[in-house]
């Protein structure tokens, strides 16, 4: 299929339901949902719902906030309390897992108290090849996922959201703030806000693409490779040891390789991934 033929068939999808709810984050994926929702459905007859929780970072949670207003949208915030649950805060392979069943789980009970046909979520087409426990949730509660039904690739979403003019098109990936926790260590909210904290630093300095991962004392940084010769400046650099010291790590360090999504899966064996998918 070609694009406008994906872009059509996604249309076709959201219509059939006449009334969703969209489980919302900002995100590139999410942010085209909520639009083509809205532009097919009426803002009137689509709900996007919003998690919170210590693991959403504050600059993302506003940014949602303002954009799913500009749709015309009554966005709503849903309070989220996963850290009480050991199953997700022990940190293991299935984090995700346990995250989205707090949140579908949730998101299902709104929609059937305000007679809403469906419960959508954003997970492409790409998503299918990659490590995501959080789409085995999808499946036990009944969460569909149209992006992915109509073959839309991470690539496609952002060309078509260029087209639409939509301020996410080009933004980076920001997974939840627990993805940068190191499996095996807790997940706690002092631990999320240090991360925070940590990467609220580095956009400040400029950077755009880039994680800070928490392995308890050390903090592994990852920026562009073309930018690892900026972070690695005396001035630079003596900037951010001090920072996320301050904030609670006690070595800091950069990851040579560079920036790469989900670099903390590379840690788990196949069998791992395939237990837990």
């Amino acid at each position: 299929m070609d694009l406008g033929e994906k872009y059509n068939l996604l249309k076709q999808f959201v219509e059939q339901f006449g009334k969703v709810l969209v489980a919302y984050s900002g995100g590139v994926d999410s942010t085209f949902l909520l639009k083509v929702c809205a532009d097919t459905l009426g803002a009137q007859n689509v709900l996007p719902c919003i998690g919170v929780s210590p693991s959403l970072a504050s600059h993302q949670h506003n940014q949602a906030i303002e954009m799913a207003k500009t749709f015309g949208t009554n966005i709503r915030e849903i309070p989220l309390d996963e850290l009480n649950d050991v199953a997700y805060s022990a940190n293991k392979a299935d984090r995700c897992f346990h995250c989205k069943s707090h949140l579908y789980g949730l998101l299902n009970k709104i929609a059937e108290e305000e007679g809403i046909a469906a419960v959508l979520c954003g997970c492409n087409f790409d998503d299918k090849d990659d490590f995501r426990p959080g789409n085995r949730a999808a499946e036990v509660f009944g969460v569909h996922s149209p992006l992915m039904e109509a073959e839309l690739t991470k690539d496609d979403i952002r060309e078509l959201s260029r087209q639409l003019n939509l301020a996410t098109a080009d933004v980076p990936p920001s997974p939840c703030l627990a993805s940068r926790v190191s499996y095996g260590l807790e997940i706690t909210e002092q631990r999320l806000k240090q991360v925070e904290g940590a990467e609220d630093y580095l956009r400040s300095l400029g950077f755009v693409e880039f994680r800070v991962r928490h392995h308890g004392d050390i903090a592994r940084i990852e920026v562009r490779p073309e930018q690892i010769e900026k972070i690695m400046s005396h001035q630079t650099r003596t900037k951010i040891i001090e920072k996320l010291k301050d904030i609670g790590f006690k070595y800091v360090t950069v990851d040579l390789q560079g920036f790469r999504t989900g670099s903390l899966n590379e840690a788990l064996t196949e069998d791992e991934k395939q237990e837990n998918l």
